[in-house]
């Protein structure tokens, strides 16, 4: 009987595992163009995992790290800071994490900055440049605007032409 069982257990992993490799290989050929949507929250260094999977193992795959500013935010980094060098540079630091998880995993990205509602400016960056997956947290760093305004996460997914993974 243990033998049965244990048969059984190597089958399952044997399975589990080439599943799990022809599923990776059939998600890499489905997605070159990768827009990550970041704020250096926790659950941003989460969707970077994600979307470092999908584009793991892909020469042509690239993942476009979009941080966008809010207007408040805006103001209060350029109130707080001298230079604009400077203020550029504290932006690309809150992005940290997700620039290493990427470079760990050998995989090719940009960073872009942008000005505007984080909704509509992914929004709008992912149609207009079209992406083949946006890979977002479901929860950024302003709480008090997601309970108010609604999520970023869901207001891109209502708005993007391209699927939309949301991870939490």
């Amino acid at each position: 009987m243990i033998w049965i069982a244990m048969v059984f257990l190597m089958l399952s992993v044997y399975i589990n595992e080439n599943f799990t490799l022809s599923l990776k290989k059939e998600l890499n050929a489905m997605f070159s163009r990768i827009l990550l949507a970041s704020d250096g929250s926790a659950h941003a260094v989460r969707a970077t995992k994600n979307a470092a999977y999908l584009a793991e193992g892909r020469k042509e795959s690239i993942v476009t790290v979009l941080y966008s500013v809010d207007g408040s935010t805006s103001k209060s980094d350029v109130l707080k800071e001298v230079s604009k060098d400077i203020l550029v540079q504290k932006r690309r630091e809150r992005l940290g994490d997700t620039e290493s998880i990427l470079k760990e995993r050998n995989v090719s990205y940009e960073i872009k900055i942008i000005k505007g509602d984080p909704g509509p400016a992914i929004v709008k960056y992912a149609n207009e440049n079209q992406f083949d997956i946006v890979v977002i947290g479901s929860r950024g760093l302003n709480g008090l605007q997601e309970m108010v305004l609604g999520s970023v996460s869901h207001k891109v997914a209502k708005r993007a032409h391209c699927p939309v993974l949301i991870v939490k």
